[in-house]
């Protein structure tokens, strides 16, 4: 293993200067300076667009920038192609796994690995798998074990491990997070921590700021494709983080509350269907947004998934606006006024490829639907445009696919299709995932503005600080079933984490 130095120190890892990058009219990184300390942990802000992605594209070798210098340890690198980047020692943990789930640990530890030691034999392959695995906190890990069988965390560990496969000097880690639970969150935190303590330089992607300052040295900022000179994190705080992001003040990141009725809209008792282990019932009222919260697996998004036919009910019973819906397929439900938007956009929640003005119609297109199911284009753009507005997405790009637009802004467009639907109900999972502050507020200020037209929105969110901020009753779920439910204002963080995870903190108290 490469002698690495103590961390930190004041010299240069990495050094960019004058970085550009150009794709047709919009200008990328525009002449970008950013460096990067041995054994010192950076994090890398910005809103979703502002240059961020590029930036890490660059140094994984997988775009070519225009113009600028590139030094590793004060030599000039040509990271491009990314065999070049490898080479010079630098890794990336993507937020999607690479892994292959049939394969075991050990075989994807040096799968598509270059200049892999030849000490990787098969015969000592599980042995040198062990000793990789033991530096990410996975001592107990068998190598032989098919990835499929891995925790999200374990999974995520795992991709970490295959960054020591080469000893990396550079490693760059984009939301890592994402889908961790709370605890699952400090266990990675930590083995990046010691990687960083051992000399590697981290730089550390994300849209959790508390995760910044719990973790990172610096912090340097991009906002339309310019960097910010870095900040160490210790004179920030949270307020002066978000200006410098968005370049303005933000307000507020939740909205007010109105008062709220009594007349319920949503009414569940005694649901079962798979992940959920004990019946449960709650109500959402006209104008509430309920928040149900848990640890990945808790429950919390069996239930909604179940309410959306996306999970078949065993027993229960679930009314709209008093009446019960028999009913277990999806679009039966979408039907009869449930909205469902899903944790996963990508998968299932747009058609990267297809148009804005399509993904917004797609729920809604039979409802303009004239004789012979002949649509109206003129019609279809008219709702579509006005739904664009009310979440504030460009109405200009209508007819660009979704996937030229930014993260937030597709998720926007993944929430915001169903409101052609005119549903009575929006269920929605973790709606803000890898969605930047300033994309964030808007979606709080846009799901405040549907309950005040009316509808009842359900929430299912792993952010704590995001449950109590926007929802009006907060559902805690352990292990399948229902811990809690109370209104936000008798509700604290303490209580909620406690809630979500105090039955196994107990177990290992005892």
């Amino acid at each position: 293993m490469t002698n690495l130095p103590a961390a930190p120190t004041d010299t240069s890892r990495l050094t960019v200067r004058g970085l550009s990058k150009r794709y047709g009219s919009v200008q990328a990184l525009d002449r970008v300076d950013f460096d990067l300390r041995p054994g010192e942990i950076m994090a890398l802000l910005g809103e979703n667009g502002a240059g961020k992605s590029t930036l890490v594209k660059v140094l994984a070798g997988l775009v070519d920038p225009d113009e600028g210098t590139i030094e590793i340890d004060g030599a000039p690198a040509t990271l491009y192609p990314s065999a070049q980047s490898q080479a010079a020692g630098v890794a990336v943990v993507h937020q999607e796994y690479s892994s292959v789930p049939t394969m075991t640990v050990a075989e994807n530890l040096v799968l598509g690995q270059s200049g892999v030691s030849p000490l990787w034999l098969p015969g000592s392959l599980n042995r040198r798998a062990r000793d990789l695995l033991g530096q990410v906190g996975l001592d107990d890990l068998d190598p032989r074990t098919p990835v499929e069988q891995l925790t999200v965390a374990e999974t995520q560990l795992l991709e970490i491990a295959r960054l020591l496969v080469r000893d990396a000097r550079i490693l760059i880690f984009d939301e890592p997070t994402a889908a961790l639970t709370d605890r699952e969150i400090d266990r990675v935190l930590r083995v990046i921590r010691r990687l960083a303590a051992e000399g590697r330089s981290v730089i550390y992607v994300t849209h959790r700021l508390a995760e910044v300052f719990r973790l990172t040295d610096r912090v340097t900022v991009f906002r339309n494709g310019h960097s910010l000179p870095p900040e160490p994190t210790s004179e920030l705080d949270i307020d002066r983080v978000i200006n410098r992001m968005l370049g303005r003040e933000l307000q507020t990141m939740f909205p007010p509350r109105d008062t709220l009725t009594e007349q319920p809209v949503l009414e569940v008792d005694g649901l079962l269907a798979p992940g959920i282990e004990a019946p449960l019932s709650f109500v959402a009222r006209r104008g509430e947004i309920v928040g149900l919260t848990g640890q990945l697996g808790s429950g919390a998004s069996a239930v909604v998934q179940a309410i959306a036919g996306q999970l078949p009910r065993t027993a229960g019973r679930i009314l709209v606006d008093g009446e019960e819906i028999t009913a277990q397929r999806h679009g039966v439900i979408v039907r009869l006024g449930v909205g469902y938007c899903s944790a996963d956009r990508k998968r299932d929640g747009i058609f990267a490829t297809r148009s804005i003005r399509e993904n917004i119609s797609s729920p809604w297109l039979r409802s303009i639907a004239g004789r012979g199911g002949w649509i109206s284009r003129g019609d279809e753009l008219a709702k579509a445009g006005e739904i664009a507005e009310r979440f504030a997405i460009d109405t200009r790009r209508l007819d660009s696919p979704v996937a030229t637009l930014s993260g937030g802004n597709q998720q926007k467009v993944a929430v915001g299709k169903w409101l052609g639907t005119e549903p009575k109900v929006l269920l929605l999972e973790e709606p803000t995932r890898g969605v930047d502050v300033g994309a964030r507020a808007e979606i709080y200020a846009s799901l405040r503005r549907l309950c005040a037209g009316g509808l009842a929105i359900v929430v299912v969110s792993s952010d704590t600080p995001e449950v109590l901020g926007l929802c009006d009753t907060i559902a805690a779920f352990y292990r399948g079933r229902l811990t809690s439910i109370a209104p936000h204002d008798e509700r604290t963080e303490e209580d909620v984490a406690r809630e979500v995870m105090h039955q196994s903190g107990a177990g290992e108290a005892a």
